[in-house]
């Protein structure tokens, strides 16, 4: 058994941080407490003063798929030779080696979602996976977690600037409206199975979201409009004129994954990109969480994106939120993780000091129960 002891425990379960104790035994959180009586078999992590969240999730990355160190053969977040590829996996490209991970776990992120890039209109599947192993199989907490689609510039540029469609937006659409609508009759119908279709299953039965890269306004409500028709589950990822729309957006009743806002308005549909978005989204009723959309910006940089989000109108606590509690519920693993409570996975993050001040450094960080930074 591990206890870290004294620490001051945000949980995320409420608002109000405490100091007090977290029992942890076989990977699991047994017990928060303000004073837990310590025994001769449990190992002691004294976080005397300083400050304990649960291990932090980046909603959108592209981690161990586009590899840091590597030119072209480690960039294979794309299929793209063909516009509707649902039935890849983002897990079967992760390559666990890459040293992104060691970043991550670095800063106190223990949780990614994972997944096929945007050149498709229909990328493929995405995973939520935790950021400490050598084998992706162990690695999974979720797969598949939600089916990439996605609108705008890149599968624009990616077809249509070689004489292919989609070249437009009404095009994009029109393939993925396509594709759901001969997804739901294979559904409905009694067919034989067919692997090309079996992969929509748990987005049919409404277990995982489409997961849209939308970052104009117009591709936000495009994104909306289709999966109501289809009655799907969604997460609005990016989502850079967000706030030009939030009422709209908090109407849907869909979360947003607001970033990659730390890296540059290299396109024109990100050229509205800017930190105020995930607090006026919040303030609209939205629930946000953060992306760094690694490796577009580092994913060592998520608390950084975190405080310039809280400085921008989102507030300190909510953007912790937003890369804990929040980011879990939008990724379909809050049962599981987000927050410091009994029986969830005894992922942790210690740090000296705020994690939203860039002075502050972690002091550990733990997945499953284990010390996994600094490695032991």
């Amino acid at each position: 058994m591990l206890l870290i002891e004294n620490g001051i425990l945000h949980t995320m379960e409420d608002r109000n941080p405490f100091k007090g104790d977290i029992l942890i035994k076989n990977g699991k959180i047994v017990e928060v407490s303000q004073n837990i009586t310590q025994t001769e078999n449990m190992r002691r992590l004294d976080a005397d003063g300083m400050n304990v969240f649960p291990g932090f999730i980046d909603a959108h990355s592209h981690l161990g798929i586009c590899e840091e160190k590597a030119t072209v053969p480690g960039d294979v977040s794309n299929e793209g030779t063909n516009p509707v590829t649902p039935y890849i996996r983002g897990i079967d490209a992760v390559n666990p080696m890459d040293s992104a991970f060691h970043n991550a776990l670095a800063v106190g992120i223990t949780g990614v979602m994972v997944g096929p890039g945007s050149a498709n209109p229909i990328g493929g599947q995405f995973a939520f996976i935790k950021t400490y192993g050598r084998s992706i199989d162990e690695m999974i907490v979720k797969a598949p977690a939600a089916i990439k689609i996605a609108f705008g510039e890149n599968p624009m540029t990616n077809y249509g600037n070689c004489g292919n469609a989609p070249s437009t937006r009404m095009s994009i659409a029109s393939f993925i409206r396509e594709e759901l609508f001969n997804a739901r009759k294979y559904f409905d119908g009694n067919n034989e199975e067919d692997f090309c279709m079996e992969c929509y299953r748990d987005l049919f039965e409404r277990k995982i979201p489409l997961k849209a890269h939308v970052h104009r306004a117009d591709d936000i409500l495009t994104a909306i409009r289709i999966a109501k028709e289809f009655d799907l589950n969604l997460t609005l990822d990016h989502c850079t004129e967000g706030h030009l729309i939030a009422e709209k957006i908090a109407e849907s009743g869909f979360p947003a994954i607001v970033g990659p806002s730390l890296a540059s308005r290299n396109k024109k549909e990100v050229s509205q990109s800017d930190f105020k978005t995930p607090g006026v989204l919040k303030k609209a009723g939205v629930t946000v969480a953060l992306t760094t959309d690694h490796p577009v910006s580092r994913i060592q940089y998520l608390p950084v994106c975190a405080a310039f989000a809280a400085k921008e109108g989102l507030g300190g606590e909510d953007a912790i939120r937003a890369i804990t509690i929040d980011a879990a519920k939008i990724c379909g693993v809050d049962e599981q993780l987000g927050s410091l409570k009994e029986g969830k996975d005894a992922d942790i993050v210690i740090y000296k000091g705020n994690p939203l001040d860039i002075f502050s450094s972690v002091y550990a960080t733990v997945i499953d129960g284990k010390v996994v930074w600094p490695q032991e």
